[in-house]
């Protein structure tokens, strides 16, 4: 047994016990004394009535009374926090102090109690000691001290269990992908937020939504930095704006229009050839961005839609190299502040409404809008065509380089219709094989004939087998010695690769021709050719491999079972929409169900999520919506659920996902094949909204956060809306940055460490610049 330092085994007092306590009681008194004599003489003139004693009591009990004030005040704030329309306050006090995840709360409100428990209960312990100093013996000065370093010990041991609490918080589960929660703060806001929780969450899909992203487990690694920021922004209004200074606008030569893997003016610089288009290629930099690109003066909200088919403001494209080149041809005009566009194209001066139905009679088997659904415009110029082909129910993804037809893919997004930049080059198309039910070019400027027709074998690779292939060129009806040899080029490579050519048409109106091209469904004048040129690909070699894939002169044989894509044209649109292709009946889905069960269940959530949550309760005005992204797309349920709005989606399915694109297309949907770690092949502000569900969480693990931000708001137009879904984790730190950048934080949900932002993009841009050595000339 541990024995006092004063005390003997006998329990007998030692005989200079007297003394030594008369002498602690004298200076003990002494002591007091000087204290008192101290705290009267310094203390104000108001507290002169008071006794030490009482004082000491009043002290304590406005600490205790404050300590339950404010914790009052922080469980109202948290029930706050989520109004019924899922709506954020946006006071600037209130919003530097409260935290959406309950975690974080739990971390304020525990650091007040230790505040409080240090200015008040301490005061008292201290008096406590004093008194029995006074009176107790050695051995029970020594117990006081014990009493001491034991209240010491469990403050600690409490404050390691509320971190480990918080941390618990924050990690998901295994499987099922619920939490456990141990913080009555956090019970409190899901029972408050259930009503609107079952919209945003809806029950029964949950645990599939959690199943496909991989479970984390661990505290938040910012949780602590975070909150050490929050205490140091409520103290001074200067570190409020210290994390708004971390972000920089890019100095670069295209100014506004930077798009970083199109814009490698250094590597381009160095490529030794550029006689296949390398030089429009995809030249991403070793490290992307995490500038933001600056806006055009002047910019200011697009026009709606459908005015802003035929006129666009001048200053958010303010470019007219091409309405003086192309005028004549009713490409684009400039008028006053606006540039215009009257529907007309090089092989369709007189309007695309015209040509498109001129192509309708030439091959009524078309069917536009029924049989055929989504198509490829190759070389699009400002794509008044696939901005007309909507009147018919038609999909028209055009696609055209950055090249010296200034900005006309610009102009055809700013005029919200679907387009991207890309280049017939050394690569293949981002898109899967056999997918496009019919392709079109309309002097395009391909040089399909050469080499062997590789790039017309790309196009075969991308086309639907029973899908077309429309080409309105001189070479289908001039007869001079170019056009001729062009012509006769393009009837043996076409015989040669069997595509059937069925129809050859004049448009009177425009004076110009187009032929009419089919690919084969079965393989059988593949194996009756006389030679194996074009050469048919090797049995490995998988068509739907797209991305960063070198081009090759070979033919992809047709599929000819019909339990495989492609062996069947898809149902009619609409039908095909909301139908699950047969070929999926023998696959597993992505959520680990059958793919048909998958595909319903998917369908079914995103109806019900788009109806009960995003078209009413998270305030986006719809009718400034126009041109959307879904930046991981599944099996494109999401643009399905938005298929009433005038709007349409650009479904991107990510590298490292699973392969669904073709399922996006089967349904008549379109979409594209990308790495969310590089910039998009769009230009600047060019789309309303931005949807990422779980994507952010499965990019930190390989791609910087911040990166991926300053890409989202390179391409979100000012005002535009970011909708994220993911654990809380990645939500917090998406928070915080788009709170760096001024945004607003519109909406904001949680459920079973599953989270929701609905953010509004802001016009702020920072003062400071950042240079790209790699985008300067």
């Amino acid at each position: 047994m541990a024995m006092g330092k004063y005390s003997r085994v006998d329990g007998k007092k030692s005989s200079s016990y007297g003394l030594t306590i008369t002498i602690v009681l004298v200076v003990s008194l002494c002591l007091v004394g000087a204290w008192m004599f101290t705290s009267s003489w310094s203390a104000p003139d108001d507290s002169a009535g008071y006794s030490s004693s009482d004082t000491s009591k009043d002290v304590e009990s406005v600490t205790k009374n404050e300590f339950k004030k404010e914790e009052s005040d922080v469980k109202k704030e948290d029930n706050e926090a989520v109004t019924e329309n899922n709506q954020v306050k946006t006071d600037p006090e209130r919003s530097s102090e409260v935290d959406e995840s309950s975690g974080q709360k739990t971390e304020v409100v525990e650091e007040r109690k230790e505040n409080d428990d240090n200015n008040g209960d301490g005061d008292g312990e201290k008096e406590k000691i004093v008194k029995e100093v006074e009176s107790e013996s050695d051995e029970s000065k020594e117990k006081v001290v014990k009493e001491v370093e034991s209240v010491s010990d469990e403050a600690k041991e409490k404050e390691k269990t509320q971190l480990e609490e918080s941390t618990e918080e924050n990690k998901s589960e295994d499987g099922n992908g619920t939490e456990e929660k141990t913080d009555e703060n956090a019970s409190e806001t899901e029972e408050s937020t259930e009503k609107s929780n079952k919209d945003v969450f809806p029950a029964g899909d949950q645990a599939e939504i959690t199943k496909e992203t991989s479970t984390r487990d661990g505290s938040w690694s910012t949780q602590l930095v975070e909150s050490q920021n929050e205490k140091k922004a409520q103290q001074s209004s200067v570190s409020k704006d210290q994390s708004s200074s971390e972000w920089k606008t890019c100095n670069v030569t295209a100014g506004p229009d930077y798009i970083p893997c199109l814009d490698n003016l250094q590597v381009i610089k160095k490529l030794q050839s550029t006689m296949h288009y390398e030089h429009r290629e995809r030249h991403c930099p070793e490290e992307s961005p995490r500038c933001l690109v600056s806006l055009p003066d002047g910019y200011k909200r697009s026009i709606k839609w459908p005015n802003s088919r035929e006129k666009i403001w001048y200053n958010n494209v303010p470019h007219t190299k091409l309405a003086a080149i192309k005028g004549h041809q009713n490409w684009v005009k400039m008028s006053g502040e606006h540039l215009t566009f009257p529907g007309g194209g090089t092989q369709f001066v007189n309007g695309a409404l015209h040509y498109i139905d001129f192509i309708q009679e030439s091959y009524p088997a078309i069917a536009w809008g029924n049989r055929t659904r989504v198509i490829l415009d190759v070389g699009c110029g400002v794509a008044s065509f696939g901005g007309f082909l909507f009147e018919r129910d038609v999909l028209a993804l055009s696609f055209a380089p950055k090249d010296e037809h200034e900005a006309q893919v610009q102009f055809a997004l700013e005029r919200g219709i679907p387009a991207m930049l890309n280049v017939m080059g050394t690569k293949r198309l981002p898109f899967p094989g056999s997918v496009f039910d019919l392709i079109h070019c309309a002097r395009c400027r391909v040089p399909w004939h050469i080499e062997g027709g590789k790039l017309l074998l790309e196009l075969n690779r991308a086309l639907r087998p029973g899908g077309f292939f429309v080409w309105s060129a001189t070479p289908v009806y001039r007869k001079n010695e170019e056009d001729s040899g062009i012509w006769k080029a393009m009837s043996e490579l076409t015989k040669a690769m069997c595509w059937k050519l069925v129809t050859i048409k004049k448009d009177k109106l425009n004076e110009v021709g187009a032929a009419i091209y089919q690919k084969p469904t079965t393989n059988e004048c593949y194996n009756k050719r006389p030679q194996n040129d074009p050469p048919l690909c090797k049995d490995s070699d998988d068509q739907n491999a797209a991305w960063n894939v070198p081009l090759e002169a070979c033919m992809h044989k047709v599929t000819e079972d019909s339990s495989k894509r492609g062996a069947a044209w898809p149902n009619m649109w609409p039908e095909r929409l909301e139908t699950a292709p047969e070929w999926l009946d023998s696959q597993e889905g992505v959520y680990g169900k059958p793919a048909p069960e998958d595909f319903t269940a998917d369908q079914e959530k995103w109806k019900t999520v788009v109806s009960k949550s995003y078209l009413d309760g998270m305030g986006i005005d719809w009718s400034n919506v126009r041109n959307v992204m879904d930046m991981r797309a599944v099996y494109g349920g999401f643009a399905a659920a938005l298929k009433d709005l005038k709007l349409w989606v650009m479904n991107v399915v990510p590298v490292d996902a699973p392969d669904t694109l073709p399922v996006i297309y089967e349904r008549g949907l379109f979409g594209i094949y990308h790495d969310w770690c590089e910039s998009f092949n769009t230009y600047p502000r060019t789309y309303d909204l931005l949807h990422a569900d779980h994507l952010f969480s499965t990019l930190r693990k390989r791609c910087k956060l911040e990166s991926v931000m300053a890409e989202v708001d390179r391409i979100l137009r000012p005002e535009g809306t970011f909708i994220i879904r993911d654990d809380m984790e990645t939500i917090g730190e998406v928070e915080k940055m788009v709170k760096s950048m001024k945004w607003e934080v519109k909406t904001t949900q949680s459920k079973d460490n599953e989270g929701l932002l609905s953010i509004k993009k802001s016009w702020w841009r920072p003062t400071q610049t950042e240079t790209i050595k790699s985008a300067i000339a």
